[in-house]
């Protein structure tokens, strides 16, 4: 089994298509999971799960207008903004999620980009969640060139600042910060050496055309990311999107398959919208080549399942943590 940490081999795109991306969406479901469980298996072992917690060190006040956020201080969702947390906070959760059996511990903050000094704040943190023994993300907005390096130099291993859904549907649902602005902090994570967590949401009315762009632009990157969370819309009451139709559920694992097939070598999580997922569509999105998943009952601001119901479905399913 190759190490995808290590190398990024010569079978690996960047030159995908629209049309071979939408002919992959299009197929029969039983011959589009061979095809992900079979570029898996060169990668990965496929009973092996990465587990990784995500807490908010700083929540909400956003002034931003993403349609599906909760945190964003333009929409009325009973959320209450909250300072940034306490050091030993951050620590004592770390230290709680690595003996549930965490891997990687991820800071969310509400932020349209980080000034200089709650920066500061968030190295201290880096090195405190280090010191438990994690490995370290953080998303904080966006970057320039010198934060991202100072991130990097504090140890941080991946930044996440995901793409949400293709150049032309996100014009929908965000206009207070530029496709082109995400682009651009993706590069300043890449060029500083981190690692890069990067992905979308699906569900939020967007066409299968906006899924495969989105995911043309992850995986024609000249090195695709470490790290690919893929996103339920949660329908929080308050924001813009709170009444969008139910998604299929076989979409998603449409979804979780074609971004295996195009990033082979990339941890794929199954993130956000787990609690509007019943066992056995996680079962299908594992068996589609999902490999990474939120450990804990809160997501930011959103419920996520029990530890004991993961335990529950992991032990079902002979799925094994991480180490």
């Amino acid at each position: 089994m190759q190490n995808p940490q290590t190398s990024v081999t010569e079978t690996l795109r960047h030159d995908w298509s629209e049309t071979e991306v939408l002919d992959l969406f299009a197929l029969p479901l039983n011959d589009l999971i061979f095809q992900a469980q079979s570029w898996y298996r060169q990668f990965f072992d496929p009973n092996a799960i990465q587990l990784s917690t995500l807490i908010n060190i700083k929540t909400g006040g956003c002034p931003e207008d993403c349609a599906y956020c909760p945190q964003s201080g333009r929409y009325h969702t009973g959320l209450q903004a909250e300072p940034l947390m306490d050091l030993e906070v951050v620590k004592t959760a770390a230290i709680e999620a690595k003996q549930k059996g965490a891997s990687r511990f991820c800071m969310g903050a509400a932020w349209r980009s980080p000034k200089d000094r709650e920066l500061d704040q968030v190295i201290d943190m880096i090195a405190a969640v280090k010191s438990v023994g994690l490995e370290t993300c953080a998303t904080l907005g966006m970057l320039t060139a010198n934060q991202a390096r100072r991130l990097q130099a504090a140890g941080l291993d991946f930044y996440n600042h995901n793409l949400d859904s293709s150049e032309t549907f996100y014009e929908t649902i965000i206009s207070t910060r530029a496709y082109q602005d995400r682009l651009d902090t993706l590069a300043a994570v890449r060029a500083s050496g981190m690692s890069v967590c990067c992905g979308g949401i699906v569900g939020m009315g967007e066409t299968p055309c906006d899924r495969a762009q989105m995911l043309i632009t992850l995986a024609n990157m000249p090195r695709h990311p470490e790290s690919v969370p893929i996103n339920l819309l949660v329908k929080v009451e308050g924001t813009p999107l709170q009444d969008e139709p139910e998604l299929d559920p076989f979409a998603m694992v449409r979804m979780i398959a074609v971004t295996r097939i195009m990033m082979p070598a990339s941890y794929v999580r199954l993130s956000a919208g787990r609690m509007e997922m019943n066992d056995e569509c996680q079962a299908l999105c594992f068996l589609a080549g999902a490999n990474s998943v939120f450990y804990g009952e809160r997501l930011l601001t959103t419920d996520n399942p029990e530890f004991c119901r993961d335990q529950s479905l992991f032990a079902r399913l002979g799925l094994k943590p991480l180490q």
